[in-house]
Formats: structure tokens, sequence, C-alpha cells
């Protein structure tokens, strides 16, 4: 099957990088095998990045991959070597991309400014390592943090040409031509309905204004509900400050003709919602033909009546075209007149407030307590469940932040299961008041092996002393 050359909605699966572990490490070295803690911190991981880039004009790239994947951050190492971070992947969209997610529908952003950017996967922390964790409490950790896994999205990309003016009307209304004889854009034109398949952009120049026009596929009765192509369409000219109407004056379709072409096109305009502000023109085309030009003279003052100013073109011969593109140009400055400046984009960082509590709930289901918050959550996903004193750790800063209490105020009772998370939680046994250390002859946190002389240190120690009382004895040579 072939790859189409314009794609201008597509769904993508974004994963962020997951951050790498943290290491527990002990400094050793020649006659100093326990010097301390010095396991790393693990890289964070790379975030998926879209960012608008200038020229840009077609979704294809992400038709034919819809993967991306940012790179995992590394381990830390021993040595205070920290990971390295995974590095972010940028993807370039075009000007006016609208970014959804394709699971709620919610809008997350309009990317209409070129440089624009959008994190839409966000990497995973690293975890700390045991050096980080070494504090005057717990001198010698045991243990270190897991990274965080990255974040996993499925977006829809929504591209919404950017444009001043756009062109509709019916098939083979000569809306290609009339861009073609506008500007230096080179559309396909040709004799039969719908040779226009994508939306064709032109740059026109009137006096001191600079616009872009957009030729939309023609449009049909029923477009608003899927008939023909322009229903693909209609979204590029949600951004048009100006619509012109494309009558074809010379066709040869029975039942059609200017006035009619012109009140289904509204209908289908009204019908897609959100255009009845924009200013419109009407172009009444292919007066180069006679018969086409006699029927333009007659339904030109109908049009007028309706408040809307005609224009009549012919786009072989060039008649009215200068003025029909100053009138666009006049519509086009007013609007963008009366659109507000652009508000500079400052990027404030604002630093934690020192003491604030940690927000979570704790809910009665069943048998079940379930604990929810970010904090609580973020820590069971750092904790390793295989290393004891990593879950004390765990505990200490569960009991710290207040959950404990919480579950005794709300009636829970030794033995009770607490479930911490969602769908994924891990389920705890309730067990007030015990101490869940690793070590349960030293302090939560604590290695013996720092504190208490080793064996084969003593050892040594007394035949030292044993040798230099052997040596102060008198007679001894």
């Amino acid at each position: 099957m072939a790859i189409p050359s314009f794609v201008d909605q597509v769904t993508l699966h974004v994963y962020g990088g997951n951050g790498g572990n943290g290491v527990a490490s002990v400094h050793r070295e020649k006659f100093k095998p326990l010097g301390g803690p010095d396991g790393g911190n693990g890289g964070d991981g790379g975030s998926v990045i879209l960012r608008v880039e200038h020229g840009l004009t077609t979704l294809v790239d992400y038709h034919r991959q819809s993967h991306r994947r940012a790179t995992n951050g590394q381990p830390g190492r021993g040595d205070h070597n920290n990971g390295a971070n995974g590095e972010d992947i940028v993807l370039a969209v075009p000007d006016g991309t609208v970014v959804l997610d394709a699971d709620t529908g919610e809008q997350l952003a309009d990317l209409t400014e070129e440089g624009a950017e959008l994190v839409v996967a966000q990497g995973g922390k690293g975890g700390l390592g045991n050096a980080a964790l070494a504090s005057a409490a717990r001198k010698a950790p045991g243990f270190a943090l897991l990274g965080e896994e990255g974040e996993t999205r499925t977006i829809t990309l929504e591209l919404k040409v950017v444009a001043d003016v756009g062109l509709v009307g019916f098939p083979s209304a000569g809306k290609s031509s009339l861009v073609a004889a506008i500007s230096r854009a080179r559309p396909k034109i040709a004799d039969y309905p719908f040779t226009t398949l994508i939306p064709n952009l032109g740059v026109v120049v009137a006096g001191e204004t600079t616009y872009t026009v957009a030729d939309v596929p023609g449009l049909i009765e029923g477009a608003s509900e899927g008939r023909g192509l322009g229903h693909d369409f209609l979204r590029h000219i949600e951004r048009c400050a100006a619509l012109v109407h494309v009558l074809d004056c010379a066709t040869f379709e029975p039942g059609r003709d200017p006035l009619s072409d012109l009140d289904v096109i509204e209908a289908e305009l009204t019908a897609h919602g959100g255009l009845e502000d924009r200013p419109r023109l009407v172009a009444l085309n292919k007066i180069d033909i006679p018969d086409a030009h006699e029927l333009a003279e007659l339904v030109a003052d109908d049009v007028r009546a309706r408040g809307l100013p005609v224009f009549e073109i012919s786009t072989k011969s060039g008649v009215g075209l200068q003025a029909l593109t100053f009138a666009m140009a006049e519509l086009v400055t007013a609007r963008r007149a009366a659109m507000p400046a652009p508000a500079p984009q400052r990027i404030v960082l604002r630093p934690k407030a020192y003491g604030k509590a940690v927000e979570f709930t704790v809910t009665a289901e069943g048998e079940l307590w379930r604990v929810r918050g970010d904090n609580p959550e973020r820590w069971v996903r750092q904790t390793d469940f295989n290393n004891t004193e990593a879950v004390g750790y765990l505990a200490d800063r569960l009991n710290r932040i207040g959950i404990e209490d919480k579950l005794l105020d709300l009636g829970a009772r030794a033995g009770d299961g607490v479930a911490i998370g969602g769908a994924d939680a891990v389920v705890f046994d309730f067990a007030p008041q015990v101490d869940v250390g690793a070590e349960i002859l030293s302090r939560r946190g604590e290695d013996q092996r720092f504190t208490e002389e080793r064996p084969a240190v003593r050892r040594r120690r007394d035949k030292d002393a044993a040798y230099r009382a052997d040596d102060d004895e008198p007679g001894s040579d």
C-alpha cells in the first residue's frame, strides 16, 4: 500500500525513558575495607518533546513510524559515579498542530508558533544511591532507590493549516486555479472533480500586505457528515481570518447555480461550527465564458443583498483578480489589528514551600484500606522490596507523613490490608508501632560493621599486644 505524501492526522505512541537505579556501594581500599557509602545516583530518563519546525507541512513521518521512545537513564556506580541521563527525543511538527490525548480526547496543546515545544512523555527520575541517602541517623544505608518509569502516552496529532484566507467551494469551482493565479503556488489543476486531495498554500502580496491563502479540497452537500473529501479538511479553515466563496458560473451540472452553491456551502460551514464570525467574500469565477459572464451579472445583486462583497473574476484571463487580492488584504489587515498582541512567554521557577504537608487520602474498600497520593505512590515505585532495609526506609517515610496515624483514626486494626496505589497497588499488612528496620540489633538504616570492631581486627590487636608484652619482659633479645 502506497504511503501518502500528505498526512494531517496521526495517532502516535510515545514512551519516556526509565530512570536508572541508584546503587548501594561501600568504598574500599587497602587497609580501609569499609570507607563509607559511595553509591552514585541513577540518571534521569529522556523525554519525548514535540517542537514546531518552520517549513514542515505534513505529519507523514509519524504515519510511517507511530512509536517513538526516548532512551533510559543509566544506573549509578560506585565511587560516587552517577549514571548518565537518557537523551531526549525531539519530534518536529508543523505549525498549527493540535495535540490531543487519544484516550480521553482532551486537548493538550495547540502548537502555533515556531519553536514552541511540548513535553508529551516525561522521562522518569533516576533513583538515589546510598551515598545520597546517608544521614547522621543512617550512616551506612545498605540500599538504594529504584529509578522511576518514564511516562507512556498515546496522543493524536491533528494538523490545522495556518492560513489567513481560506478558499471554499464545490469541486472544480476554480479554487486551485485561483491560488495559482495570485501566488507562486502550483497545485494540481485538471478538468475533473476532486483534483485537489490536499490543502494547498500560496503566499500573496497585495501592496504592503503579505498573507497566505489556503485552497481547501472541494466541498459537497453533506461534507460535514462525511460525504466526499472535504469533511477531512474542514478543520484547515478554522484558523483562517477570512473566507472566500469561489462560485462556478459555468457549471453544466443540472440543478446547480451560484446562489444554490453558496447556500449549500454555508450550510456545511454552519454544521461544522465555529466559523460564523469570519468575514466572507464571494468570487464569481469563469466570467471569461460568455454565458458565465451573463450569469454572474444576474446573481451579483442577489449576493450583495445578503451583505456579501462580490467580485467577478476569471483565473484564466486575470480579470478582477487584483481587486479581489486587495479586498482580501484589507480583511487580513483588519483581523490582525483586532487580535491582541501575544503575551511574551516567561518561565518562572518557584521553590517548593518549606514544610508543606504531603497530600494523601485514605479510604475504606471492604476489608482493605487504600492510600492514594503522588508522593506515597512514587515512594513505593522507588522501593526494592527484596531489600528489607529499603522496606524499612519506606515504612519510615510513610509514617513520617502521618499515614499510620490516619489509619488508626479511621479504625484500622493490626493485620488489615493496606494498598498504596491504584490498579498496580502494593498491599501491606498493617502493623502499627512495630519497628521494621533491616537490622534487628542496630538502629534502622545503620550497618553494625561501621560501629562495631570486626573479629579479625580484634585478634590482630590481641597478637600485637602479646608481642609487645613479650618483648618488654626481662631477658628477651
